[in-house]
């Protein structure tokens, strides 16, 4: 390709789906080639996102979506929570009169699929590092090197807490039922899925103090599978951990600045929260969607990387993440305090019989 539009570091979900979305629009798009595994061999990956609706859509905008696996992607019908002193809070698509309330999706199968159309993609090729354009984008996650190279600010609040990753297997189905538990100091999510085992198995997230996340990740299956049935009491059944385990720090995080003359930051790059509501990949395809339409309604004597242009997407982001990420925050304050235990179990309860408010939820969920 003897001429790049727009450059792209990094070579995860959401730089991806970029590189598709402007590829469809007519520009040339350079991006980072995918980094083969150490060793030559690929390991386990035993994330799984939730996707909303918006997601999904675009995913299926860029032929990506219909190319996975079916047992890759599993609807969400109903979602069930539970605090941690009988408060409780449901949500139905049948009752939000939605087709699902989300759908959980196999990291690696979302990655491979991307990677497929990435090659079939003649306006999309892989560069070098030093390659030129018009415009940059920094897609490269939470440790964005190209990000610190332009001296852009990127200020971290770790909580203290890791997330703990693994696939699991229940004696009974789950039904599409997601379900998640906010305690203090833990908060934990079952996501269903159907890998490795079709219409029973669920993705676990587990957010818990770093410490107790190591020694989990350690622990033998049956220490793992005792302590998962301690955290749920049964409530989708016994469950048995499948292969391996993953875990990794959290934080909240937010750039200083998400674009600048001839760049722009997206996904992580640009914002980091806490994955207890499942928003954070879906804030970086909105990212993808919000840049790209500002760039294709751009006046048609304006520069890809004009720094005016690109505050047009920073508007249009800040109080999408902004809000995203306080409400979040805000969550994980509230249910790691052992004194609000009172507090936060009746507005679980108190929430649960406000219908208008359950919809809006839905629906900021959902991406509308």
């Amino acid at each position: 390709m003897s001429k790049i539009d727009v450059r792209i570091h990094g070579s995860g979900i959401v730089g991806r789906a970029l590189a598709l979305k402007l590829a469809r629009q007519g520009l040339a798009v350079g991006i980072d080639a995918r980094p083969a595994a150490a060793g030559g061999e690929q390991s386990a990956d035993v994330r799984a996102y939730a996707l909303n609706a918006a997601s999904v859509e675009l995913l299926r905008e860029l032929k990506v979506w219909d190319g996975m696996a079916p047992d890759a992607r599993t609807a969400v019908y109903d979602m069930r929570i539970a605090g941690d002193a009988r408060g409780a809070l449901a949500f139905s698509a049948w009752q939000q009169t939605v087709p699902a309330l989300a759908w959980i999706v196999d990291a690696a199968e979302l990655e491979n699929v991307l990677e497929t159309a990435i090659r079939f993609a003649p306006a999309v090729a892989t560069v070098d590092a030093e390659a030129k354009a018009g415009l940059t984008v920094i897609a490269e996650g939470k440790a964005a090197a190209a990000r610190e190279k332009l001296g852009v600010a990127f200020e971290r609040h770790a909580y203290g807490h890791s997330a703990l990753a693994a696939r699991v297997v229940a004696d009974v189905p789950h039904a599409g039922v997601a379900r998640q538990w906010f305690r203090a100091p833990d908060v934990l999510a079952l996501l269903p899925f159907d890998r490795p085992q079709p219409e029973s198995s669920y993705g676990v997230v587990w957010s818990m103090p770093q410490a107790e996340a190591g020694r989990l990740a350690q622990a033998s299956d049956a220490e793992f599978d005792q302590a998962l049935a301690a955290a749920t009491g049964g409530a989708a059944g016994a469950l048995r951990v499948q292969g391996a385990r993953a875990t990794w720090p959290l934080m909240q995080a937010a750039a200083g600045e998400i674009v600048g003359p001839g760049w722009a930051l997206v996904g992580d790059a640009a914002h980091v929260i806490h994955p207890l509501a499942g928003q954070g990949l879906n804030l970086g395809l909105a990212d993808v969607t919000a840049l790209a339409k500002v760039l294709a309604d751009r006046e048609s004597w304006r520069a890809l990387g004009d720094e005016a242009l690109l505050r047009r997407y920073a508007r249009a982001r800040l109080w999408p993440v902004r809000a995203m990420a306080g409400a979040v925050d805000g969550l994980w304050q509230l249910f790691s305090a052992p004194g609000l235990r009172g507090l936060r179990n009746h507005g679980l309860t108190l929430v649960d019989q406000l219908s208008p408010l359950k919809r809006f939820l839905v629906s900021r969920a959902l991406g509308a």
